[in-house]
C-alpha cells in the first residue's frame, strides 16, 4: 500500500500547493483582520470573533454548494468531455447566483438576532456594523467560489491562488488605511477591516471573470451559444452541494457554539479563543487544500474508471496529512506562549491562549485526517452519509462534551477545546471506515 501510494505524493502535492495557497489566502484575510484589530483592543477582537463565528456558518454553506461543481467537472474532465465541463459550469453559475442572493439576505437578517445571543453589550455594538458589511461581501465571495471550483476541477489551481494572494494585498492596504486612519482617512476600527474584506472579495470576482474570458486555457470550456437552465442538472448540483454545505455548517456550528460558550466566560477568554482558532485555521489550510486536491484527483480517476488509482491517491493524501499535522502538533506545544503574543500584548489573554494551544496541538492530526477523508469521499460523490456522521459526531457528541467539560467539570475555555478534540478524533475514525466501505463497493462494481 505504501509503495503504490508513495508515487502520488508529489502529484498530489503539486496540485494541492496552489489550492492550499488559495484557501490559506482567504483565511489570511481573517488572520490579518485579527492581527490588526487586536491592536485596537480586546473588545474589538472579541467583537470580530463573535461576528465571524456567526458569519462563517453562512459562508461555509455557500462554499459547500460551490464545491459540488468540482467532482462533476473533474469526472467529465478525466473522461476528456470538455463540453460537458462547460455544461456543468453554466448550470453551476445559475445555481450559485441564486444561492448568493439568498445567503446575502439571510446574513443581513441575522443582524436583528445578534443582540439576543448572550454576548457583552459593548462587544455586540461593535460586531453588528462589521457583520453587515461581511454579509454584503457574501455575494462576490460566492460567485468567485463558483469560478474557483471550476478552475480547480479542470486542474488549474494556480489561477485562483494568484487572484487570492493579490486580494490579500488589497485587504492589508485598506485595513492599514481604515482601521487606524492613515493617510488622512478616518479611523474606523473594526468596521474598516470589514470594508477591506468587501473590497478584496469584489476584486477576486472581477479578476476571475476577466481572466476566464481572456485566457487561452479556458477557451475549450466556453460554449458558442448560451445553455438554458437544466432542472435535472441543478438538482444534481444541489444533491451534492447541499449535504456538503450542511456538513460544513454542522462542523462550524459546533465550533461556533463552543465560541459562544467561551464568550459566557468573559471577553479575555473569547479573545484568547479567537487567537488560537485563527492559528489552528492556518495549519488546517494545509489539510483542507490537500483534501480539495484529493477530491480533484479522485474524481478524475473515477472518470477514467481506474479505481486502483483512486485508492492509491487517497492513501497518499492520508499519509501526507498525518506527517504534516504531526509536525504542527509539535509546533503548537513548543510555541504555545510565543504565538499568541504575536496577536496581542494583553498578558491575561496570552495565558489563556497558551493553555488552549496545548489542546489545539493535540487535535491537529485528527483535524487533518477528517478533512482529507471528506475530500476523498466527495471525489467519490459520497456526501449524504458523511453529513449524517457529522450531525451525530458534532451535534450529539461534541457540543454536549464541550459544555460538560467546560462548565460541569470546571475546565473553562480549555474544556471547550477538549470537546473539540474528542469530536475530531471520532469523526476521523468513522470517515476512514466509511471510505473503506464505499471503495470496496465501487471496486466490486467495476
Amino acid at each position: 500500500m505504501i509503495n503504490t501510494s508513495a508515487r502520488h505524493y508529489i502529484p498530489n502535492l503539486k496540485l494541492a500547493v496552489p489550492v492550499i495557497s488559495s484557501h490559506a489566502g482567504q483565511m489570511l484575510v481573517g488572520l490579518v483582520d485579527t492581527l490588526m484589530v487586536g491592536r485596537v483592543g480586546a473588545v474589538s477582537l472579541a467583537a470580530a470573533s463573535f461576528a465571524n463565528n456567526v458569519f462563517i456558518n453562512i459562508l461555509v454553506f455557500g462554499m459547500g454548494i460551490s464545491i459540488a461543481l468540482t467532482p462533476l467537472v473533474g469526472k467529465a474532465h478525466g473522461g476528456g468531455r470538455f463540453k460537458k465541463c462547460a455544461f456543468w459550469l453554466t448550470q453551476s453559475f445559475y445555481t450559485n447566483l441564486f444561492v448568493a442572493i439568498i445567503l446575502t439576505l439571510v446574513g443581513l437578517s441575522l443582524t436583528f438576532l445578534m443582540p439576543y445571543m448572550g454576548q457583552d453589550e459593548k462587544v455586540c455594538q461593535e460586531a453588528i456594523p462589521y457583520f453587515v458589511v461581511l454579509a454584503v461581501s457574501l455575494f462576490p465571495q460566492q460567485m468567485f467560489n463558483h469560478y474557483r471550483q471550476f478552475s480547480e476541477g479542470v486542474g488549474n489551481t494556480k489561477l485562483p491562488m494568484l487572484i487570492t494572494l493579490c486580494a490579500n494585498v488589497i485587504n492589508v492596504f485598506i485595513n492599514y488605511l481604515l482601521i487606524f486612519g492613515n493617510m488622512g482617512l478616518p479611523a474606523l476600527g473594526l468596521l474598516g477591516a470589514a470594508i477591506g474584506t468587501l473590497v478584496s472579495r469584489l476584486f477576486m470576482l472581477l479578476a476571475m471573470l476577466v481572466l476566464y474570458k481572456k485566457l487561452k486555457f479556458f477557451q475549450k470550456y466556453q460554449l458558442e451559444k448560451p445553455i438554458l437552465i437544466s432542472v435535472k442538472a441543478i438538482r444534481k448540483i444541489f444533491s451534492l452541494g447541499v449535504p456538503i454545505g450542511l456538513q460544513f455548517v454542522i462542523e462550524v456550528f459546533a465550533f461556533s457554539i463552543g465560541s459562544i460558550m467561551v464568550g459566557w466566560i468573559g471577553a479575555n477568554s473569547l479573545a484568547a479563543h479567537q487567537i488560537v482558532i485563527t492559528i489552528a485555521s492556518l495549519t488546517f489550510m494545509m489539510s483542507n487544500g490537500l483534501g480539495a486536491a484529493t477530491t480533484i484527483r479522485v474524481s478524475m480517476y473515477r472518470g477514467r474508471r481506474d479505481f486502483l488509482e483512486v485508492k492509491n491517491v487517497a492513501f497518499a493524501s492520508i499519509h501526507m496529512v498525518i506527517m504534516f499535522m504531526s509536525v504542527t502538533c509539535c509546533a503548537f506545544l513548543l510555541l504555545r506562549q510565543f504565538l499568541p503574543s504575536l496577536f496581542i500584548d494583553n498578558q491575561e489573554v496570552i495565558v489563556v491562549a497558551s493553555a488552549l494551544m496545548l489542546v489545539a496541538g493535540l487535535f491537529q492530526i485528527f483535524d487533518g485526517m477528517q478533512v482529507v477523508m471528506l475530500g476523498i469521499l466527495r471525489g467519490m460523490e459520497d456526501v449524504w452519509v458523511p453529513l449524517v456522521i457529522a450531525a451525530v459526531v458534532y451535534l450529539l457528541i461534541t457540543i454536549p462534551v464541550c459544555y460538560m467539560v467546560a462548565f460541569k467539570l470546571g475546565f473553562g475555555a480549555q474544556g471547550v477545546w477538549i470537546g473539540y478534540l474528542i469530536g475530531l478524533f471520532l469523526a476521523s475514525v468513522v470517515l476512514l471506515l466509511r471510505f473503506r466501505m464505499v471503495y470496496n463497493k465501487s471496486y466490486l462494481k467495476k
